[in-house]
């Protein structure tokens, strides 16, 4: 077991190290006060608890319920390891290793340099020299560490190019995937159009349509069933401002005489309707 110094003192490393103190806080007290002054917070500032993700200047032994803040210098610890939120591919040069390939991404001619040569020259090479380590180690086992070292340093520079290829994969990605959203789009407007034709069409044919003259009135009586001036002045439906009433329409009521015609009218019409829209 070894011990390891960081900025808040010693702490032990082992297979199986114990939890972190910090578990202690999760008891089931300090989560009931964690949730009420989390809705007490929510209730002062009016908004939602569930978009609430840290309450400020919290008590200590309650401050390791919520995420941590974010951090200030870009820096923070992963496993005891220093990270930081900027992630830059060390170069082999840093590491120690030996660049096998080009250093710059145009050649002395101007060129672009093309990494998918790069990595089978670099995949035929490690073949080669795997085959030359099966030979050595067939013949003196001792004499194969320089050669081990070539593999390792071969597949190194293997990794290395594959890693300078993660930007590109990650514009592609997202490449596709907007274009995956904009085929979406244009499909889904497409299909409404493709409706709002269908209910122009509905509606040209319904306007083209024929309404059925309506009975002619008999003596004393006016078209709408009534006898007096008051049905005849009552020309628009009560129902409706300023719309005509169908024939047999009195203060929005139907008479018995004129609610089958009507109803028949009105089943053709969505008849026509459904069978577009179908």
């Amino acid at each position: 077991m070894a011990n390891l110094e960081d900025g808040e003192g010693k702490t032990n490393a082992a297979m199986m190290p114990d939890p972190p103190p910090f578990w202690k806080s999760f008891t089931p007290d300090n989560l009931a006060r964690f949730d009420t002054l989390k809705q007490e917070f929510a209730d002062q500032h009016g908004a939602d608890i569930d978009t609430i993700v840290r309450i400020p200047d919290i008590s200590e032994d309650l401050v390791y319920l919520q995420p941590p803040a974010e951090p200030i210098d870009s820096k923070y610890r992963l496993f005891d390891e220093p990270q930081t939120l900027a992630e830059e591919l060390q170069t082999l040069e840093a590491g120690g290793i030996d660049r096998l390939g080009p250093l710059e991404e145009t050649d002395k001619d101007g060129k672009h340099i093309d990494r998918a040569f790069e990595l089978k020259r670099l995949a035929k090479s490690m073949l080669l020299n795997f085959l030359e380590l099966m030979g050595i180690m067939s013949n003196d086992p001792a004499q194969g560490q320089e050669k081990v070292a070539d593999l390792k340093t071969l597949l190194l520079n293997f990794h290395h190019v594959l890693n300078e290829y993660r930007p590109h994969q990650a514009r592609e990605q997202l490449i596709q995937l907007m274009q995956d959203q904009l085929d979406a789009k244009r499909a889904e407007t497409a299909a409404i159009r493709g409706v709002v034709d269908k209910a122009k069409r509905a509606l040209e044919g319904l306007g083209s349509m024929e309404a059925p003259a309506p009975p002619a009135p008999s003596s004393g009586i006016s078209r709408y069933g009534g006898s007096n001036s008051a049905d005849r002045n009552s020309e628009t439906w009560p129902g409706a401002k300023g719309l005509v009433a169908p024939p047999g329409m009195v203060n929005g009521t139907l008479d018995a005489r004129h609610e089958g015609s009507y109803w028949g009218r009105e089943n053709i019409s969505w008849a026509c309707v459904d069978g577009d829209f179908a």
